[in-house]
């Protein structure tokens, strides 16, 4: 499952350098304090989250996207 991020934060990912072709690392602060650490962006889309297999909150949560370039190997991590 992927989460499609609208144009509210598209404008703040491409301002952003990426971390490698095509993806940004980031971390995600959701509304609550809640923090996910090492999410993959992808063309504006969160497709992965470090250690879980779903992304477990919806786009009205998230008070911040700080892009970090925390990289780890999250292409091979699901093979």
């Amino acid at each position: 499952m992927m989460l499609q991020l609208s144009n509210k934060w598209s404008n703040i990912l491409i301002s952003q350098p990426e971390t490698g072709m095509g993806y940004q690392i980031a971390s995600i602060i959701l509304q609550d304090d809640t923090r996910y650490d090492q999410v993959v962006i992808i063309g504006g889309y969160i497709t992965q989250i470090r250690n879980l297999k779903h992304i477990p909150f919806k786009e009205k949560d998230i008070l911040e996207i700080i892009i970090t370039h925390d990289k780890w190997n999250w292409r091979n991590e699901n093979q």
